[in-house]
This record gives structure tokens, C-alpha cells and sequence, in this order.
């Protein structure tokens, strides 16, 4: 007869999970940089070979946070734990897909000449990993200041991906043979954008883990008050 877990090691269970989950993101996020910055296929194919694996824990955790909620009945704290562990989980796999997306457009680009040396887009990649590792400290410590921090550093993201689209479009208007490869930075610098929101989307569960409160979507108060200020409202 199967011995049940206790609680308390199945929660330690589906944190380290997590940890491992997040540990193969980002190096996946550094292999697809580094294969773009160094024109490594090598390291381009290791990407695509390991997108699998973290499909796959995506697909573990997500079973094994079911059951907790199922069988547990968890409450309070553990409830809003195992529910952002499973959050947590697609947003880690997404990281993943991304990885992938750089490492797709960087097969594309090591068939033609390097278009510039690259300096902004890998700084990007080490915010991106940075906040991705940090994100996670921040759940499994239940550190609410380190995840604040996380989500204050995304704007530093999206800033270099604006110097990358303007400089990539110059290029362009220069020269038009530049267009194709200028787009593939483009789009690597968008996925590496989409990496760091991902990771803020971690950080912004961990305070709900933590406080109870959620902080999502708070761009939109000051959208909503401009509505109502254009509609006449006071």
C-alpha cells in the first residue's frame, strides 16, 4: 500500500520543482543569447533539443498542484501557494517558448552576415535572467520586497528594447539588404521584452502569495481615469 506524503513535504515537493523549472528557463534564455552573440548553431540546436523538458514539468506541477487542491483543501496561505505555483508554472514555460522564438531567429540570422556587434540586446537577456532568477528566490523566501524590486526593474527592459528598435531602424532606412536581419533583432528584442513581463507576472504572484493582495493591472487605474476624465466625469 502506497504511503500518502505528509503536506509540508509534498508543498517542499512542488517547490523544488518549481526551482528546477526555473533553473532550466534561464539557461535556456543564455544558451539562445549566447549562440546569437557568439553565432554558435551548436548552442541553438541545445535550445530546441531541451524545450521538452520544461513542457514536460510544466505538465508535472500543474498535476501535482491539481491534487494538492483536491485532496488537501488547502486554506489561506497554502491555498494562494499552490495556486501561484501553478501561475507560476505557465509563465515559466512561456519563458521557455521565448527562448526558443530567439534561438529560431537566430538560426535565421547565422545565414547571413552579423548585421552589428551586439551590446544592448544581450545587456537585455541578463536583466531578463536576473529577474527571472530573482522572481523566484522572491516565491520560494516569501519575499515580497525582493519581488517589488523585480517588478521595478522592467522598465530598464522595455527602455533598452526601444534603443534597439531605433537604432535596428535606422539601419533599415539606410539599407534596405539590412531589412531581414534588422527584423529578427527586432523581434529577438521583443521576445527578450516578453521574457522580463513574464518574470514581473512572477514577482506580482509572489506579493499575492504573500500580502493577499494583487497588483496586477495597475497601469490600467490611470487608464481608467483618463476615460472617465475625456467622458466629463470629475
Amino acid at each position: 500500500m502506497k504511503t500518502e506524503r505528509p503536506f509540508d513535504e509534498e508543498l517542499k515537493l512542488l517547490k523544488e520543482k518549481l526551482l528546477e523549472m526555473a533553473s532550466r528557463a534561464e539557461e535556456q534564455i543564455a544558451l539562445a543569447v549566447r549562440g546569437l552573440k557568439d553565432r554558435e548553431e551548436r548552442l541553438t540546436c541545445q535550445v530546441l533539443e531541451r524545450e521538452e523538458a520544461i513542457n514536460l514539468l510544466d505538465i508535472e506541477i500543474d498535476e501535482m498542484a491539481m491534487r494538492l487542491l483536491a485532496l488537501r483543501q488547502p486554506m489561506a496561505t497554502d491555498l494562494r501557494f499552490i495556486t501561484s505555483a501553478m501561475k507560476i508554472g505557465s509563465d515559466l514555460e512561456r519563458i521557455g517558448d521565448l527562448a526558443v522564438n530567439i534561438a529560431e531567429r537566430t538560426m535565421d540570422l547565422l545565414k547571413h552576415p552579423q548585421l552589428k556587434p551586439l551590446i544592448d540586446i544581450p545587456r537585455m537577456a541578463e536583466l531578463a535572467q536576473e529577474m527571472v532568477r530573482d522572481a523566484l528566490n522572491a516565491f520560494i523566501n516569501g519575499d515580497d520586497k525582493l519581488a517589488k524590486d523585480v517588478c521595478e526593474r522592467d522598465d530598464r527592459v522595455d527602455k533598452l528594447n526601444d534603443q534597439v528598435f531605433r537604432e535596428l531602424l535606422t539601419y533599415m532606412m539606410q539599407d534596405s539588404g539590412t531589412i531581414a536581419r534588422a527584423v529578427d533583432l527586432i523581434l529577438i528584442g521583443r521576445h527578450l521584452e516578453r521574457i522580463a513581463d513574464h518574470a514581473t507576472n512572477v514577482a506580482e504572484d509572489v506579493i499575492y502569495m504573500v500580502r493577499g493582495k494583487t497588483i496586477k493591472h495597475r497601469a490600467e487605474e490611470g487608464r481608467e481615469a483618463r476615460l472617465k476624465t475625456c467622458a466629463g466625469g470629475e
